[in-house]
């Protein structure tokens, strides 16, 4: 990192007609004399959530070995670019989701609502909800302070909550895993447009025809900063020119994928009809909201997130990879094999995409380190087994280096039953934000920084 007698302000952005333009942290923003203090040793933590529904197929996700040299199965191959920022756990209980008595059916409403708040929830159908508190809130709490966004929450299906969802349970249960408070659920938002404008904005006025009227210019944003960008890059170095050059490239390919998806909305779309402005395809819907995501990391608009590939009872089918049927539906197998190869498919799907969304974190210069380098990504499930509405053994992932302070590249197997929340907990510390207890916890996951 080059150490400049001149400093660009932290939050400098580019204005212009109503546009606004957050920069990604350059090294001219860093204050003479101050990079390795404020870049390598004490570097922006950032952390994401990352769901599955209805279970996985466990047989092709779990590796055979422990501890070193991590083994990557059929389901996990596609993260073997970021082998050695990945952590495997195995042995992770929510036993918080498994019914009291009297409680009955319900499972996948309470995967969902336990997986971060470890909270057993309140069973009802009407506004009386209650959870608890999920963890990326605990670090929305702390690092809100510092940016324009506490947190974002993303998803790739329909964000209603309304209604019943799983046989006496709200769907506010289903359809997040974000809670601010124990009765205040933070809804997800799955259309690219909506997310764009939340963190660039769109025009000064909150008017629908002046949104409208900006929607039928389409006109890039960069269009109206671009006097603002080249005056911004005449003073910089040529490293900065190159990263704000790359980062403006991505806003704008980011901008003409929404544009495009908005203008083939009038398609007829197969099995189920998408929203304006939401791609036609899973991968293409998933990578554009990726995408997304890393821009308001890059500039540092939020540093907390969860992402839901799919609601619980998600029936959606994914006919673009040869599975035709709906992945509830295959996720209740009855172990034949014809049923459990179609799930691992749809699971390999949904690991594609987050390798995806983790190779470009490690692509992307922060500091002495890259984005992943510098973050911590949980990933799973609050259910393994889907055909038993299994809380036991989860399917989990840890990805990136939080700073140095989490090893990867290993397969970690933890007693039996050893509760999620002892995940969250090390988390919490592992971002510096040490708590003595979460949910069920009984302490905290051990390992992660070695062995």
């Amino acid at each position: 990192m080059t150490i400049m007698k001149r400093t660009l302000p932290r939050r400098t952005v580019l204005r212009g007609l109503g546009a606004s333009l957050a920069l990604p942290l350059l090294d001219g923003m860093v204050p003479a004399f101050a990079a390795t203090r404020n870049s390598a040793a004490d570097p922006v933590r950032r952390f994401g959530a990352v769901y599955v529904p209805n279970g996985v197929e466990m047989r092709a996700w779990t590796p055979p070995g422990t501890g070193q040299a991590l083994e990557l199965t059929p389901i996990l191959e596609p993260l073997a670019p970021v082998r050695e920022r990945l952590n495997v756990l195995s042995g992770l209980a929510d036993k918080v989701a498994i019914p009291r008595e009297g409680e009955g059916v319900g499972d996948h409403a309470r995967a969902a609502s336990t997986w971060l708040t470890g909270v057993h929830v309140k069973k009802t159908e009407g506004p009386d909800i209650r959870a608890g508190v999920s963890v990326d809130q605990i670090a929305a709490r702390a690092f809100g302070n510092e940016t324009q966004l506490a947190s974002l929450e993303l998803a790739i299906d329909s964000v209603e909550v309304l209604g019943a969802c799983d046989q006496g349970y709200s769907c506010a249960y289903t359809n997040t895993i974000a809670w601010r408070t124990p009765t205040t659920p933070l809804p997800m938002e799955n259309n690219p447009r909506a997310v764009f404008e939340r963190l660039f904005g769109a025009t000064d006025s909150t008017d629908v025809e002046a949104r409208l009227a900006r929607l039928r210019q389409d006109r890039s944003i960069l269009d109206f900063v671009t006097d603002e960008a080249d005056s911004i890059r005449r003073t910089l170095g040529s490293g900065d020119q190159l990263k704000l050059a790359q980062y403006l490239d991505a806003v704008r390919d980011v901008e003409r994928r929404i544009q495009m998806a908005e203008r083939q909305s009038d398609r007829e779309i197969p099995v189920v009809a998408q929203p304006a402005g939401i791609p036609d395809t899973f991968e293409e819907h998933c990578r554009l909201m990726f995408d997304l995501l890393i821009l308001a990391y890059q500039t540092d608009l939020t540093r907390v997130s969860t992402f839901m590939f799919g609601k619980e009872v998600s029936g959606r089918s994914f006919p673009e990879i040869g599975v035709p049927g709906g992945h509830h539906g295959y996720s209740h197998h009855q172990n034949d094999p014809e049923n459990l190869a179609m799930l691992a498919r749809i699971n390999t799907h949904h690991i594609r995409q987050f390798g995806y969304f983790l190779e470009k974190m490690q692509s992307i210069p922060d500091g002495d380190g890259s984005l992943l380098d510098h973050s911590l990504f949980v990933y799973g499930a609050g259910i393994s087994d889907g055909n038993l509405h299994f809380h036991l053994d989860l399917p989990t992932l840890l990805a990136g280096g939080a700073a140095g302070r989490v090893q990867g590249g290993r397969h970690l197997r933890y007693d039996h039953d050893t509760p999620l929340s002892n995940l969250h907990v090390a988390v919490l510390e592992k971002l510096g934000l040490p708590v003595e207890t979460f949910g069920d916890s009984t302490g905290a996951l051990r390992y992660l920084t070695g062995i």
